[in-house]
């Protein structure tokens, strides 16, 4: 699948904004201790990916109820769903000049449609002038994600006969029906009942159906 660019800008994607809020302290202090222990784009950018998938857990499989949505906010509370985890881990990224992006996939909640979809959060890290997909969501029995520049390694691959879809478009800011859905729930399971279960539609009108995205 050819991933594509929202911005044309590669600069959108290093941007700071309300939810990638990467020249916070709390993001600001992990970027300087990561880059420390590491020294260069490569290693940094696989550590601060472990320590997001890692160290947050996420809070469906912790049972935590709190709802996080800015990245420093998952970063100091250490807990958040795979789109919180996302905004993390594309600000610890962003802190350290490597272009990071937000991407989606629409996946069935179980073993098939019956119970329903979920809109799913990835991201993107720009090396070795390409694009490559990452997902930190965080490791359980039956997910084995992995940084990966040579082929991805991500928690799970969409599968077309259940009308899975990954999304090709690469955001430089989390979609609005996604944020607005983490500001405006109290709790987790709210939040469950209000996230959206599909990219409403993609940048100029394409709609979800296009070939291109499958």
């Amino acid at each position: 699948m050819e991933l594509i660019q929202e911005s044309p800008e590669l600069a959108a994607y290093l941007a700071e904004n309300e939810a990638i809020d990467h020249a916070h302290p709390t993001v600001r202090r992990l970027a300087d201790e990561l880059w420390s222990k590491t020294g260069d784009a490569y290693a940094y950018a696989r550590a601060a990916y472990e320590l997001v998938r890692d160290a947050v857990p996420h809070s469906a499989d912790s049972g935590d109820l709190r709802v996080t949505w800015r990245a420093s906010d998952v970063l100091a509370q250490r807990t958040g769903i795979c789109h919180a985890k996302a905004h993390a881990a594309a600000a610890l990224l962003r802190a350290a000049g490597i272009p990071a992006a937000l991407c989606y996939q629409r996946l069935t909640l179980a073993d098939g449609p019956e119970e329903g979809y979920a809109l799913h959060g990835l991201i993107a890290v720009h090396l070795d002038g390409a694009w490559h997909r990452q997902d930190v969501r965080g490791n359980k029995p039956g997910v084995d994600a992995q940084f990966s520049l040579a082929g991805e390694r991500l928690a799970w691959v969409p599968r077309a006969e259940f009308s899975e879809v990954d999304y090709p478009v690469l955001y430089a800011e989390p979609v609005g029906v996604v944020l607005d859905a983490l500001k405006s729930a109290p709790d987790r399971p709210t939040l469950w009942a209000s996230l959206p279960d599909e990219l409403p539609e993609l940048p100029g009108g394409m709609p979800d159906e296009h070939p291109d995205v499958l």
